[in-house]
Parts: C-alpha cells; structure tokens; sequence
C-alpha cells in the first residue's frame, strides 16, 4: 500500500508526504519530497528532494530521496507516446539486507509504473 499526500502546492511545485507499507523485514517508509516541475522542451521536467519536516508517522522510517530528476519528453515520431527518464537515489536509513532493498525498490518502482499508467488513460 502506498499513500501520497499533498501538503502544499505553488506555482508548479508541491510538498509531498509518501508513506508505504512495510515489506516482509522492512518497516513502512515515510518521506517528504519538495519538487518543482516545469515544462521543458516540448515536455516536463520534475526535480526534487527530501527535507526533514516534522515527525515521521507512527511506526514509520523516515526516507530521504537526494536531489533527483524525472523528464517526460513527447517521441516525435509517435505524438501517442513520451519517454520518461528518472534519475532518483534513496537512503533508507537503516541497514539491511541488500536482497531485501532491491525487492522492496522493484515493487516500489512497478507500482509507480502501474499507476502512472492507469493515470494516464483516465
């Protein structure tokens, strides 16, 4: 389960609070994204990262994403599809095991892809 909240919004750029549920020895994640996203050639470009705000959420781990970037540039040959280039690192801030870590990120990934999806055919 993933919750995405928003928290403040300007002038194209947001606070964001994410929370997911914990995977197998991973305990849920929470953390807060500041990102602004501006139209770029012919496309959006969103960049971002992680700032401490507030407490972390009842029996969640605070997660902290470095500056990261996602653009979003339509395929000139095929106006029906973008290319869509992310560029994101996370600390998990504990030590775990790094089978567990790829897992938990994979799912994590698939699901934004999944969903990403389904947005974009409503």
């Amino acid at each position: 389960t993933h919750l995405t909240e928003m928290l403040f919004l300007h002038q194209g750029c947001c606070m964001m609070r994410d929370t997911t549920a914990g995977w197998n020895i991973i305990a849920p994640r929470e953390f807060i994204d500041f990102s602004c996203t501006a139209e770029y050639q012919d496309g959006l470009l969103s960049c971002g990262v992680s700032f401490d705000y507030g407490e972390a959420g009842q029996s969640c781990v605070r997660w902290f994403n470095h500056p990261r970037d996602w653009s979003c540039v339509p395929q000139k040959d095929n106006a029906d599809h973008s290319l869509l280039t992310g560029y994101i690192q996370t600390d998990l801030r504990e030590m775990l095991p790094q089978s567990a870590v790829f897992s938990a990120m994979a799912s994590t990934l698939v699901n934004f892809y999944t969903d990403l999806r389904k947005a974009l055919r409503m």
